[in-house]
C-alpha cells in the first residue's frame, strides 16, 4: 500500500484547493498528499490545471518553464520535452463534466484503481458550482421571469459530489462553497440542511466538523460554524466561505479529541500592502491610443478635472486628498517611466515570513499575467479621485461622495444599488472578496496607488488569492480573471491540509 494520501478533486477550477494540499506536503517527509484525479469542465481552467500538474512531477520546475514565463514566446511543447511527466499530468487532469453518465463511469473505474493502492489514505475535495447559491447569482436569477429554482440543476450538483463520496468512500472529505448556500432555498426548503444530511449519510456514514470551532466538540456544528473567514487565517482578502470537513464515522468515533481538525487564527492579519506593496509600478492602459505619452496627457486632464470639482469634497481630510493628488502630479514630470509588467518583485517586510515563502520563487525573473487593462479616459478620472480619496480617508468613497461632474451616466447611480461601483482596495486592510466579476471590469478592484490609476492585474488578483507567483494561468485575460475569482485561496487550503495530516497519520498507525 502507498503511504501517500490520494486525492480526488471535483469541480477543480484552476486548482486552488489542490495546490494548497500539495503544498502542505513539502516539509512533511512521512506522508504526502498527491492528486490522482482533478476534474474541471472549463477548458481554460483545465489547461491551467494540466500545466500545474505537469510541474508537480518535478522536484524543481524545468528551466524551460522559467524561460517561457520570462519571454513572450509560444508555450513549449511539454509532451516532446518531457513526455513521461506530461503523460502523467494528462492522466491526472480531466476535462469533463460531472453529472454525466460517461464521466461517472470513467471516474468509478479510476476510483477502484486508486482504492486498490491507497487503502484508507484517501481524500475527496472540491466545491460544486456556486452560482445558484451566491447572493449575486440569486438576485440575477430573480430577475429572470421564467426562472424556477427547482429546475436549476446547479442547485443539485452537490448530489454528484455525494454520489462520488459514496463510491470513493474516502477516510476524509473537504467540501467548499459560498456563504450564500446557508440561506439558499428551493420551494421553501433550505438547501444547506439537505446538503448536511446527504453528506452525513453518504457511503458508510460521516461525522461533520467545522474547522472554526476551537472547542473541538464532536456533535454536529451549527450552519454558521462552517464559515471560514479567510482574513483570520493570513489571507489578505475578506473571503468568507463554507468549508465542511467530514471524517468517516468509524474513524471519527475513535479519534482522540486533540486530533479533531481545527484552524488556529493568525495573530497577524495580512493586508493589501503586504502582497501588492512590493510589486512593479505599472501605468494603466488606455482603451484607445494606448501609448505612453497619450497616457500622461490623459492623466494630466484627469488631475485638472478632479481639482476643478473639489469645492464639494465630502470627506474629512481634504488636505490629505490634495497631498496625494500633488504626489500624482509630480509623476507626470517623469515621462520616461514605462509600464514594467515584465519585472519581478520583492515583498515588503510587513508580510509574514510564512506567506512570503508560500508566494515567492527566486527563480522568477518575470511576473506572468501582470499586464494592465485598458481603461476609458472618464474612468481614469474616477479611479484617480477614488484612490486619492481612499488614501486620505482610509476607505473607498461611496457613490454619493463622488463629485457630480465625475458621476457616470448610469440610470441607477443615485439609487443606492451601486454605492460601491468604484471601489479601491485600500493598502492597510484585507481586500474585498475577489470574484469572477473582476473579468467584466475593474471598477470594484481599483489599485490603491493613485499614481498608477488603474484596476488590478491578473497577477495582483492572484496574489490577493494567495496563488504562488510561479502559478501561471492559461487562456485569455478574461478567462484568467474568471479562474482566479472562482478559486479557493491556496494558502487557506494548505492550512486545512496541515490540520488533516495528524488525522491521516492516526488512521495509518491505527490500521483503520
Amino acid at each position: 500500500m502507498s503511504s501517500d494520501i490520494h486525492i480526488v478533486d471535483l469541480f477543480s477550477g484552476p486548482g486552488g484547493l489542490g495546490e494548497g494540499f500539495c503544498s502542505a506536503s513539502v516539509l512533511n517527509t512521512e506522508q504526502k498528499y498527491r492528486l490522482d484525479v482533478s476534474i474541471e469542465k472549463d477548458l481554460a481552467a483545465y489547461r491551467t490545471l494540466t500545466l500545474r500538474s505537469f510541474l508537480r512531477k518535478f522536484d524543481e520546475y524545468p528551466p524551460e518553464y522559467y524561460s517561457w514565463l520570462a519571454s513572450n514566446s509560444k508555450e513549449p511543447d511539454w509532451s516532446k520535452l518531457y513526455p513521461t511527466q506530461w503523460e502523467e499530468a494528462q492522466r491526472e487532469v480531466w476535462c469533463a463534466e460531472l453529472g454525466t453518465s460517461k464521466t461517472a463511469e470513467m471516474l468509478s473505474q479510476r476510483i477502484q484503481e486508486i482504492k486498490a493502492v491507497a487503502g484508507s489514505q484517501t481524500l475527496l475535495i472540491g466545491g460544486p458550482p456556486c452560482q445558484a447559491y451566491s447572493l449575486v447569482g440569486r438576485a440575477r436569477n430573480a430577475g429572470i421571469k421564467a426562472y424556477k429554482p427547482s429546475r436549476d440543476q446547479r442547485h443539485f450538483l452537490y448530489r454528484e459530489y455525494c454520489r462520488v463520496l459514496s463510491d470513493f468512500s474516502p477516510s476524509i472529505f473537504v467540501m467548499e462553497n459560498v456563504k450564500g448556500i446557508l440561506s439558499s432555498s428551493v420551494e421553501g426548503s433550505i438547501i444547506f440542511e439537505a446538503v448536511l444530511s446527504d453528506l452525513e449519510a453518504a457511503g458508510e456514514g460521516y461525522t461533520l466538523f467545522a474547522l472554526s470551532r476551537a472547542d473541538r466538540l464532536c456533535n454536529r456544528p451549527s450552519p454558521k460554524d462552517f464559515i471560514l473567514r479567510s482574513e483570520s487565517f493570513g489571507v489578505p482578502q475578506g473571503r468568507h466561505r463554507v468549508i465542511i470537513v467530514g471524517i468517516k464515522r468509524s474513524i471519527a468515533d475513535r479519534l482522540p479529541p486533540e486530533l479533531i481538525p481545527v484552524l488556529n487564527k493568525h495573530i497577524h492579519q495580512s493586508c493589501v500592502k503586504d502582497v501588492l506593496g512590493g510589486m512593479p509600478e505599472l501605468r494603466s492602459g488606455l482603451s484607445r491610443n494606448d501609448e505612453k505619452l497619450a497616457w500622461y496627457d490623459a492623466l494630466a486632464v484627469a488631475i485638472d478635472e478632479v481639482n476643478n470639482c473639489l469645492s464639494d469634497y465630502m470627506g474629512n481630510n481634504k488636505e490629505k486628498f490634495l497631498d496625494e493628488l500633488r504626489r500624482v502630479e509630480k509623476t507626470l514630470k517623469n515621462p520616461n517611466k514605462e509600464r514594467i509588467s515584465h519585472s519581478s518583485s520583492s515583498f515588503l517586510k510587513s508580510i509574514s515570513q510564512e506567506l512570503c515563502n508560500f508566494l515567492s520563487d527566486e527563480r522568477l525573473s518575470k511576473l506572468s499575467c501582470n499586464e494592465t487593462r485598458g481603461h476609458m479616459i472618464p474612468d481614469l478620472t474616477r479611479y484617480l479621485f477614488a484612490s486619492c480619496f481612499a488614501k486620505a480617508e482610509n476607505r473607498s468613497p461611496k457613490a454619493p461622495e463622488f463629485p457630480s461632474k465625475l458621476a457616470p451616466s448610469h440610470a441607477n447611480w443615485e439609487s443606492g444599488k451601486f454605492n460601491d461601483r468604484f471601489r479601491v482596495q485600500c493598502w492597510d486592510s484585507p481586500a474585498t472578496t475577489v470574484t469572477s466579476h473582476i473579468s467584466k471590469d475593474g471598477h470594484y478592484y481599483i489599485h490603491p496607488d493613485a499614481a498608477q490609476c488603474r484596476s488590478l492585474t491578473v497577477r495582483e488578483a492572484a496574489r490577493l488569492q494567495t496563488f504562488p507567483d510561479n502559478y501561471h494561468f492559461l487562456g485569455s485575460r478574461t478567462q484568467q480573471f474568471v479562474q482566479v475569482g472562482n478559486a479557493v485561496p491556496p494558502y487557506l487550503a494548505k492550512q486545512i491540509a496541515d490540520a488533516l495530516l495528524p488525522v491521516f497519520k492516526y488512521i495509518d498507525t491505527s490500521g483503520l
